[in-house]
């Protein structure tokens, strides 16, 4: 069966594994207590596998993408104070390297709430959302941010260009991993972008995933894991192509490629070749380099599990912070439930009085922090370590401390 699955970019069979996380409930699918009551949630299987061709790095597309983004999607961008302030920084850069202006029109695929785009709009730069989910649409228009609901792919690019939308700048941040058909959602850039125009994309960097062991990661609504290698060349394969590159911290390292059309005057930079270089050289081009990931995978979650027992044996409490998607495939994978977490604290409303999927940990709001009184919390979105720190210091009042899960399992000081 493995062999005759195919790279959904290039479409060779598919023989290597990079790990087998197991069957688990959709990472976004947060349970109403009927629902849990019903016990009907479904689970599928979550094997990471990669392209030794194209060296894509792929889930199978075993669940279709309007059941995960649907139109009561739990994720709103705007609930994270640091990704706001991100999204800020890179409205202001694009502002000022590209002279947007009130001339110009700024596009941005998978809009979410309008969290960026605000930005723009706050410096006079008119702007367009294109964006699926329709809660999280009505979010944005209320905050006159115009904001298409439809799928994003080569067909709604050529609509909005014949509606006469031409994009002097288009971003697509932590999307292109989200896509099934990554080819076509592709081409749907070079249908509204202009010819001098400006792509940009943002997407947790593969070599980090590898290297510090963020299996966490992989679920199922993100169907690739990238690396500028693999992207590059769906990128040629669509008419584009990346011309410079920028590190970012953000989601555990990742990468904010610059894409312009393969016939642009834009010059490479040596950014860009450096990366290409540094992909080569942790060898990101040889399958060999992705064996061995499974046991690193096993042995954070032994540490994890050696954690859990001795909290329990010494009659600690855990909680978690944060129900984030990441957070879902690190417990089910570990197998941890409620009888060893006793609620993930939440910020976003539309979480709050659910339960996480699968390890079914009930989601209560940050304010009852102190009213439960952790012994620990388990930061699971640990990408957001810093902010989250910050705004529960109080916790040490009481002599709880924070717990880290990834590379290993570290109750922090």
């Amino acid at each position: 069966m493995t062999s005759q699955l195919l790279c959904r970019f290039c479409k060779t069979p598919l023989s290597h594994t990079l790990v087998d996380l197991g069957d688990q409930p959709l990472a976004n699918s947060y349970l109403t207590a009927d629902q849990l009551a019903a016990g009907t949630e479904a689970a599928y299987p979550l094997h990471a596998r990669v392209c030794h061709a194209c060296f894509l790095v792929q889930v199978e597309d075993v669940v279709p993408a309007d059941a995960i983004f649907d139109a009561e999607y739990a994720y709103f961008s705007s609930y994270s104070a640091s990704w706001v302030e991100h999204a800020r920084r890179y409205a202001v850069a694009m502002i000022d390297r590209f002279q947007l202006g009130p001339d110009s029109l700024v596009v941005e695929v998978a809009s979410n709430d309008g969290y960026l785009l605000q930005h723009f709009l706050a410096r006079d730069v008119p702007v367009l959302g294109v964006e699926p989910t329709a809660n999280t649409a009505e979010a944005a228009r209320a905050k006159g941010i115009p904001t298409e609901v439809l799928f994003f792919g080569a067909e709604t690019g050529r609509v909005l260009a014949a509606r006469g939308v031409r994009a002097d700048l288009m971003a697509a941040n932590n999307v292109l991993a989200h896509v099934p058909d990554i080819g076509d959602f592709v081409a749907g850039f070079g249908e509204v972008l202009k010819a001098e125009g400006v792509l940009t994309f943002e997407f947790p960097h593969l070599l980090n995933l590898i290297e510090k062991v963020q299996f966490d990661t992989i679920y199922h609504e993100h169907f690739s894991y990238l690396s500028l290698l693999a992207v590059e060349q769906v990128l040629r394969a669509n008419g584009l192509r990346p011309f410079d590159v920028e590190l970012l911290p953000t989601h555990g390292g990742s990468l904010r490629l610059f894409v312009c059309h393969a016939g642009s005057g834009r010059a490479e930079t040596e950014a860009l070749k450096a990366l290409r270089e540094a992909e080569h050289a942790a060898g990101l081009d040889r399958i060999e380099t992705y064996d061995g990931f499974t046991p690193r995978v096993q042995a954070v979650r032994a540490s994890f599990r050696a954690f859990i027992e001795r909290a329990r044996a010494e009659g600690k409490l855990i909680a978690a912070y944060g129900a984030a998607a990441k957070g879902n495939t690190f417990l089910n994978y570990c197998g941890a439930t409620a009888a060893d977490i006793a609620c993930a604290f939440d910020a976003n409303p539309a979480k709050q009085g659910r339960f996480l999927p699968g390890s079914h940990i009930p989601i209560a709001s940050p304010a009852k922090v102190a009213e439960v009184k952790p012994d620990y919390v388990l930061i699971l979105p640990w990408n957001l370590k810093d902010e989250i720190i910050g705004q529960l210091a109080f916790i040490r009042d009481w002599g709880g401390r924070f717990v880290i899960a990834s590379p290993e399992t570290k109750v922090l000081d």
